[in-house]
């Protein structure tokens, strides 16, 4: 679990509305929300069907996916 210290910005009726973060724990929320996306990529993928596809032609997918 992330441990943040957030400020709140609150208006003249003492409503919440904004949350302020030192860089370094916005940095570290994004790192685990980064990696909770890739669970959840890891885990649709290991939903989906079983084919096997050969280990050449993968490659080729990923890299016509970075162009």
């Amino acid at each position: 679990m992330v441990i943040v210290h957030p400020q709140f910005v609150i208006d003249e009726k003492k409503r919440h509305k904004a949350v302020l973060l030192s860089v370094e724990e916005w940095r570290r929320i994004m790192e685990e929300l980064q990696e909770l996306d890739d669970i959840r990529a890891y885990d649709k993928a290991k939903a989906g069907p079983r084919d096997a596809v050969p280990f050449e032609k993968a490659i080729r997918e990923i890299e016509e996916g970075y162009r």
